[in-house]
């Protein structure tokens, strides 16, 4: 079956999807709630979509297509105090944060979906320890070869997104001593990494994507997992690397900012993208996922080091234009806010520190979402 056609969308637009924990406020560890909270959420309209994700823990919630950030963010609230609301009356607490501090992988249950049962069969405990929270943007892209540019050149930008949305720092009750430890659960999978580089939509869907299909290993383009996949049913293309951030005011900043820098980028298109720019794209993602903001970038073209602290502060500077453009500059301004004060990792290890424990760390972060920034 050939891969349908790339629709053609509203350049620049977006959307965000939000994987959220479900937790138990009695113990704060995980609940399989999911089935109960969505039935609830049924009951009346809701300001988006929100959806199962692939154990009961979890749930997704996705916006509508949005043009700036405003109505972005007052979307996500919208969906928050939804959201809060109704698991106030089944004594759920959601937040976000890519990682859930102490649950077990092996206590979660599978979403009693055909996919999910699916991708459990396959890949067994993985599936299982999946059980781990990211923020996806879309972008429209105009045609399928915008959407492959696009996501060659923003791979040397990967690391800013990892760095700004850190949230994992503990898993199975220890501190990672990483600031993302969920992108290390994504990258077991065996079609996660990046995309092929490829810069032509018919290239990549009748040779790549066919021959793919014709192995048996993957059916659709929910089978690959990559850091940024090309959607051609929405027209976009999908930012996958961000854990879920502990506030939505953050979510919607990052979104922004891939927004402005896709303006930026399909302005300044005359440096195209190559597959050597992927020479060093796996080490700069681990200095992302490990050190956060304190890591270490080298540049895919001159081969300089990098503080990647650094790096972020002159790409918001250079986007300021493109976020003006586009009704972005408050998000720009949360990030540099971010790089000033510190991530949520940081966050989140303040707050073990002190509360003692990692149940009062859980218990901070229902709060956040719940309030927002403090």
């Amino acid at each position: 079956m050939a891969l349908e056609p790339f629709k053609n969308s509203v350049p620049l637009t977006m959307g965000v999807e939000l994987e959220l924990q479900l937790v138990s406020l009695s113990d704060f560890d995980l609940s399989a709630s999911s089935p109960d909270l969505l039935h609830l959420l049924a009951r009346k309209p809701f300001p988006g979509n929100v959806t199962p994700e692939i154990t009961e823990s979890m749930i997704e919630i996705n916006s509508d297509v949005h043009t700036n950030h405003t109505e972005l963010l007052a979307q996500l609230e919208h969906v928050r105090d939804t959201l809060v609301q109704a698991g106030e009356m089944l004594n759920i607490g959601i937040c976000g944060g890519g990682t859930h501090p102490f649950q077990k992988w092996s206590e979660q249950r599978i979403f009693a979906k055909p996919r999910f049962q699916q991708v459990s069969a396959l890949y067994g405990y993985l599936a299982k320890q999946f059980t781990v929270f990211g923020q996806h943007v879309h972008i429209g892209c105009a045609n399928g070869d915008d959407a492959l540019y696009l996501l060659h050149a923003l791979g040397r930008y990967v690391p800013h997104f990892i760095a700004l949305s850190a949230s994992s720092p503990f898993v199975q009750g220890n501190d990672t001593l990483f600031h993302s430890a969920r992108l290390n659960s994504v990258f077991a999978f065996p079609m996660s990494g990046r995309a092929p580089f490829m810069l032509r939509w018919s290239q990549f869907a009748d040779d790549y994507f066919a021959k793919m299909e014709h192995t048996g290993v993957i059916k659709s383009m929910k089978d690959f997992y990559w850091d940024i996949r090309p959607k051609p049913e929405y027209g976009t293309i999908e930012l996958r690397v961000c854990d879920t951030p502990l506030t939505v005011q953050r979510a919607a900043a990052l979104a922004a900012y891939l927004q402005a820098l896709c303006s930026y980028l399909l302005e300044h298109r005359r440096e195209q993208p190559c597959e050597d720019d992927y020479l060093v794209y796996n080490y700069n993602r681990f200095q992302a996922c490990r050190f956060g903001l304190d890591g270490t970038l080298v540049h895919p073209r001159t081969y300089d080091s990098l503080p990647l602290r650094d790096d972020i502060q002159a790409t918001l500077e250079a986007m300021a234009s493109h976020g003006a453009a586009l009704g972005g500059m408050a998000a720009l301004a949360h990030l540099e806010q971010v790089l000033r004060e510190g991530g949520d990792a940081h966050q989140l290890r303040g707050e073990f520190q002190a509360r003692g424990s990692a149940e009062g760390m859980v218990e901070a972060a229902i709060a956040r979402f719940r309030d927002g920034p403090v």
